[in-house]
């Protein structure tokens, strides 16, 4: 017999990996690239809402966002490593000081605390729920950071973010951080519950 959760976590993956195909296809034939700021920002914000109603709706997502370990959630921050690919991108001089290093700099940092909250910390305590409380904080203004940064400075200069509407970056606003966003929202939302129970 087939574990409910197992078959969930299926559904889960299968519409996920839909979802990056479509990325993909909007990143490989520059789709993206044809909108100028602040309209990339507007996509992720929209596909952030509608990852948001579709969470409310649907109730196989719905159980699977707020049953799965909160770890699986963490982990998912992992892909803030793309920090590194920011810094790389800087030095070549296809992304502006102000967006890569910062951004890059502060991913990195969101991803690695990521992996220590994850491995060290529960949250069956209350040290356990102020860490997990205190590294989302950071993770989503972080991001938030990024979002703005990227907005601010191609709405100044599009050509300094050009990088950001082209694969692999391109994933970035269509895919990736919509699915960041989110899962801090979750976490927060998981935490808020969790802490009624101290």
């Amino acid at each position: 017999m087939t574990d409910p959760k197992s078959l969930q976590s299926v559904k889960i993956i299968i519409a996920v990996i839909t979802w990056l195909l479509l990325a993909l296809v909007v990143g490989k034939y520059g789709l993206l690239a044809t909108l100028a700021p602040p309209f990339p920002q507007v996509v992720l914000f929209g596909s952030t809402l509608i990852l948001l109603i579709l969470c409310w709706k649907l109730s196989v997502f719905h159980n699977w966002v707020f049953n799965v370990d909160i770890r699986v959630l963490l982990l998912v921050h992992l892909s803030r490593f793309i920090g590194i690919y920011f810094l790389f991108l800087h030095s070549q001089g296809e992304l502006p000081y102000a967006f890569a290093v910062p951004g890059g700099l502060g991913d990195i940092a969101v991803a690695t605390t990521a992996i220590f909250v994850s491995l060290i910390f529960s949250t069956s305590g209350v040290k356990g729920f102020r860490v997990i409380l205190i590294w989302n904080v950071f993770g989503l203004l972080d991001i938030l950071f990024v979002i703005a940064a990227a907005g601010r400075l191609g709405m100044a200069d599009p050509g300094s973010m050009s990088s950001l509407t082209k694969l692999p970056l391109s994933l970035l606003p269509t895919f990736l951080v919509p699915i960041i966003i989110f899962t801090h929202i979750i976490i927060f939302v998981r935490l808020i519950k969790l802490r009624s129970q101290f």
